[in-house]
């Protein structure tokens, strides 16, 4: 999305005549700071992203207390976003958050940091299911997961609070797959108190996605190989409460899939 123009600055610059083109990208030294930020605006509205960020850099380095200063860095943010360069994007954005930490459009720069860090966690066949990213490295959907909480915890009346809303639910539900499919490689490999240490951790940090249900069935399992029945059958218990349609039961009995024990039956 585009950040909102400077309004009355805006319309005039706009209506006043335009500069002609450069050849280069690179924008001449003698430009004045009205020019500079005129040739920046014409080349996102042209959709020129890269040389826009060519412009607002130069606008940014020769004029960083000039009457644009703001609007430029904010614009920044938005050019690098266009151009894919999700880590200059998010660096752009908190400079800004840190230099104007009141202005009154931080919430922006708040929403452009968080949406940054979810495209460079995002990989192009997810959409069409040939991957699950829970199974990736998962370092920047978390620090989209935490962005997108800042500023809906900061700014909950922000335009942009609700689609950050929806878009943390969908991080904490791949964020807490990550969780079991590590659980999981634990049970596998036998360290089951680290298995059940990863269950925990889905209930206890993402209590409100589907995965608490197979966290639930990852910790009976885990108490199984640690040889706690009391624990398993509680487990257990609470599994059979919360879904007893998960696949490792069959009716009160739970199936083991990496553990080598027997089936444990809930006789209460």
């Amino acid at each position: 999305m585009r950040f909102p123009s400077l309004g009355t600055f805006g319309a005039l610059l706009l209506s006043g005549a335009l500069l002609a083109g450069c050849a280069s990208n690179e924008p001449a030294p003698d430009l004045q700071e009205q020019d500079l930020y005129q040739q920046a605006q014409e080349s996102l509205d042209a959709g020129r992203y890269s040389t826009a960020v060519t412009r607002l850099e130069a606008l940014d380095t020769r004029f960083p207390f000039g009457r644009y200063a703001e609007q430029a860095q904010l614009e920044l943010i938005y050019a690098y976003y266009q151009t894919e360069d999700w880590e200059q994007a998010r660096a752009a954005a908190s400079r800004f958050i840190r230099l104007h930490p009141d202005h009154e459009q931080v919430d922006y720069a708040y929403y452009m940091r968080g949406l940054a860090a979810y495209q460079a966690g995002r990989f192009s066949l997810e959409g069409l299911e040939l991957i699950d990213i829970s199974k990736r490295d998962l370092g920047a959907t978390r620090d989209a997961n935490v962005d997108f909480g800042e500023l809906v915890r900061r700014f909950p009346e922000s335009p942009y609070a609700a689609d950050a809303r929806q878009r943390i639910v969908y991080l904490r539900n791949v964020l807490s797959r990550h969780e079991l499919q590590v659980a999981d490689f634990y049970l596998r490999k036998g360290a089951y108190l680290a298995a059940i240490n990863r269950g925990k951790w889905v209930l206890e940090h993402y209590p409100q996605t589907p995965a608490t249900r197979d966290a639930l069935a990852v910790m009976v399992e885990g108490y199984m190989g640690l040889n706690m029945p009391e624990r398993a059958r509680d487990a257990l218990q609470t599994l059979i409460d919360n879904d007893p349609d998960n696949a490792r039961l069959d009716g009160k009995t739970f199936e083991p899939e990496h553990v080598d024990a027997k089936p444990l039956t809930l006789n209460r």
